[in-house]
């Protein structure tokens, strides 16, 4: 029976591949206010900022290619069952190879119209629509004549797949966090569900505020770290 690692990742995991974090120096949050382009008071209040702000990322993207920390993350997959949870909006991991992804906060090639997705459908993904790296312009609206939104979770929404992601990381074997500072919430708490028995892995460069016994902090970039834990792993 093969063991079951849950990775969950975060901004820093793309980092190397050309994506900008968002709350580190010079991130996406120091040119941008959040409030603006990413909550849903920001999207009601100007859906062509928001717009225009996602078509921005979902062309950067085109451009970048998974990086070395993504392509070991998916050739676990060989020796293990490995569930990716990520906080990225980005398709990197899927690029990749990982076969089994939860984006937690949505994704930035994928749209749907602003109607659904909802407490009202049971956020239901039937109206997801994966576009790419297209353009999505005020007045483009889906078959039900709405208009269409990102697939995104704006600041203000709730995170609908937190509950399966709380089932996952409750089932694992092994923890890897990597990528992330664990200071966004709800994900950032994750890592408290996972069993007593379960060893955590923490690939982060800066010292962690964490205290836990079950964790291995590595104090390395993505690429870098993912290589360490991937022989550290029992086979």
């Amino acid at each position: 029976m093969k063991k079951r690692i849950a990775v969950l990742t975060g901004a820093g995991v793309s980092a190397e591949s050309g994506l900008g974090t968002y709350r580190d120096n010079g991130g996406l949050w120091d040119r941008y206010d959040p409030m603006e382009v990413a909550s849903i008071e920001g999207w009601l209040r100007n859906r062509k900022l928001v717009l225009d702000f996602y078509n921005a990322q979902r062309e950067k993207l085109r451009g970048c290619r998974p990086n070395e920390a993504h392509t070991i993350i998916a050739g676990l997959e060989k020796d293990y069952i490995v569930d990716v949870i990520t906080q990225n909006v980005d398709n990197l991991h899927e690029r990749a190879g990982s076969t089994r992804v939860l984006h937690l906060h949505g994704e930035v090639t994928k749209v749907r119209p602003e109607n659904t997705f909802c407490d009202e459908d049971g956020f239901s993904e039937k109206d997801v629509i994966d576009i790419g790296y297209e353009k999505v312009d005020l007045g483009d609206k889906g078959v039900n004549g709405v208009q269409l939104r990102p697939h995104i979770v704006f600041f203000g929404e709730a995170v609908p797949m937190m509950e399966k992601a709380i089932d996952t990381v409750s089932q694992a074997d092994i923890i890897i966090i990597v990528g992330t500072s664990l200071t966004v919430y709800p994900a950032a708490g994750l890592y408290r569900f996972a069993r007593a028995d379960a060893p955590i892995y923490i690939i982060d460069p800066a010292e962690i505020s964490i205290r836990d016994h079950r964790i291995t902090h590595i104090r390395k970039v993505a690429t870098e770290g993912m290589r360490e834990v991937a022989e550290m792993l029992p086979r």
